[in-house]
C-alpha cells in the first residue's frame, strides 16, 4: 500500500464519493488511477465504512489512511479507548500491540509520552502518518517486535499496555491467555521489570475465573460494555499485589456511564421476593461479573429467583441497568397468554424461562417493538410468569 498515492486529492475524492457504494459491486470495476490497485481502493472504502460510527474522529479527519478491515474490527472503539485512558496518568506508557493506534491516541491525552509498537512495518508507518493528521505529537511509533525492544532496553514506564492476539498461527481462535500472542503468562515477570503496572485488554468471551487462574498480581478487572454490549475486559496488574480484586462493571451509554464496583470475593447472600412494584435488569457488564448475589446486596433489591437474574423492589431505587414499573404480574398459561399476549406489540426479554424469544413471538404472534416490555421468567415460588412493564 503506497500512502502517498492514496493521499492524492483525486484519490481521496474517489474514496469519499464511493463510501455509500457496495464493495461487491465496486470489486468488478477497474482502478481509475495508474499505479494504484483497485484492491487498495476497496480496502480504504470498506475500512472507512466500518469506521464511520466506531471511529468517528478518524472517519471525519482529512487524509486518514485506513488498514485492512480486520484491524478496524479488532481495534477498540473510541468510547472504550477513552474510558481506558481515563484510568491512567503519568509520564510514560508503551503499547506492545499498537495495531491501528486508537488506544494510544487516547492514552496520549493523559500520558506525557506514549510509545506505539507494531510488528507490521507498513501498519506502523500508516499509524504514524495518521497521528500527524490528527495533530498528536507525543506518540512515538516503533516498528518491530515489542518484546525484543523491551529486552534490549533499560527504560522504565509508568504503564505497559497490551492487547494479545487471540488467534494462533493457523488463524484459529484461542481461549486461554497462554495461547495468545504475546503470551502474557510467560512474559509477565519480564514486563514487570520495566513497570509496576500492566494493563491488558482481552475479549469479553474470556472467562474471568479462567483468566485469574493463569495470572498473578491482578488488582482489578474492568468489564466494559458499550450500549449494553460487553466489548472488552481490562485487567490491571500491579507488581507484587496480593489484596482484594475489584470488579468494575461499566456500561457506556449516550447519556454517560453506569458504573458499579464489586469485590470479586464478596459472598454476601442475596434477598429474595416475589415481584413487587419495580423490576430491575442489570446491564450486560454487570451480568458478566457473575456476582448475582452481591448485586442484590449492593443495590438493596430482591432477586426473583436464584437463576433468574432479575431484581425487584417496592420503592424505586438507583440501579446499574434498566428499570421498569410492573403494570401486570400474570401466571404464564394458555388462558392468560391468549388474553394478554396474542397480537400484542412488545419488547420481549426471557430470563430463566423454558421458551426462547423467537418461540414466544411465533406462538402468540407478538410483534417486535413498541412501548410495552414483557419479561418472561420464573419466580421464587418456581412459577412461570410474565411481567408486563413500562420503562422508568
Amino acid at each position: 500500500m503506497d500512502i502517498q498515492l492514496l493521499l492524492q486529492p483525486e484519490v481521496q475524492a474517489y474514496i469519499q464519493d464511493h463510501l455509500e457504494d457496495s464493495i461487491a459491486d465496486l470489486a468488478f470495476k477497474k482502478s481509475p488511477f495508474p499505479g494504484l490497485a483497485m484492491s487498495d481502493l476497496l480496502t480504504q472504502i470498506e475500512s472507512k465504512q466500518k469506521a464511520k460510527h466506531k471511529l468517528s474522529k478518524w472517519y471525519s479527519t482529512a487524509n486518514i489512511v485506513f488498514p485492512a478491515k480486520l484491524s478496524i474490527e479488532q481495534t477498540s472503539s473510541e468510547a472504550c479507548a477513552a474510558y481506558k485512558a481515563s484510568l491512567v496518568e503519568g509520564k510514560s506508557l508503551i503499547d506492545l500491540t499498537g495495531g491501528f493506534g486508537i488506544d494510544c491516541y487516547y492514552f496520549a491525552q493523559h500520558i506525557q509520552t506514549v510509545t506505539h509498537c507494531e510488528i507490521q512495518p507498513e501498519l506502523s508507518a500508516l499509524v504514524q502518518h495518521n497521528y500527524q493528521q490528527l495533530g498528536q505529537t507525543n506518540i512515538e511509533c516503533m516498528a518491530g517486535d515489542s518484546l525484543d525492544y523491551l529486552a534490549q532496553s533499560n527504560q522504565q514506564f509508568d504503564y505497559i499496555y497490551l492487547d494479545p492476539a487471540r488467534r494462533n498461527q493457523q488463524k484459529e481462535k484461542v481461549f486461554f491467555l497462554r495461547d495468545c500472542t504475546p503470551n502474557i503468562v510467560e512474559h509477565l515477570d519480564a514486563l514487570l521489570t520495566h513497570t509496576s503496572t500492566v494493563l491488558m485488554k482481552t475479549a469479553p468471551l474470556l472467562d474471568i475465573q479462567a483468566g485469574l487462574s493463569e495470572l498473578k498480581f491482578v488488582q482489578a478487572i474492568h468489564i466494559i460494555a458499550l450500549q449494553n454490549e460487553v466489548k472488552e475486559l481490562l485487567w490491571i496488574i500491579e507488581k507484587d499485589y496480593s489484596g482484594a480484586i475489584e470488579l468494575v462493571a461499566v456500561n457506556l451509554t449516550k447519556n454517560g456511564q453506569q458504573l458499579t464496583r464489586i469485590d470479586l470475593f464478596d459472598e454476601t447472600a442475596a434477598t429474595y421476593a416475589e415481584p413487587k412494584t419495580y423490576l430491575y435488569e442489570p446491564h450486560s457488564a454487570l451480568l458478566k461479573t457473575g456476582k448475582f448475589n452481591a448485586i442484590s446486596a449492593h443495590f438493596k433489591v430482591d432477586k426473583l429467583h436464584q437463576h433468574s437474574q432479575l431484581y425487584t423492589s417496592e420503592e424505586l431505587l438507583d440501579f446499574s441497568g434498566r428499570r421498569f414499573k410492573i403494570k401486570q404480574h400474570l401466571p404464564y398459561n394458555k388462558a392468560t397468554a391468549k388474553e394478554y399476549l396474542q397480537q400484542q406489540k412488545a419488547n420481549i426479554t426471557v430470563r430463566n424461562f423454558p421458551l426462547k424469544v423467537e418461540e414466544l413471538r411465533k406462538k402468540w404472534k407478538i410483534k417486535e417493538g413498541g412501548e410495552v416490555y414483557i419479561f418472561f421468567t420464573t419466580t421464587l415460588s418456581n412459577q412461570k410468569v410474565f411481567l408486563i412493564c413500562e420503562p422508568v
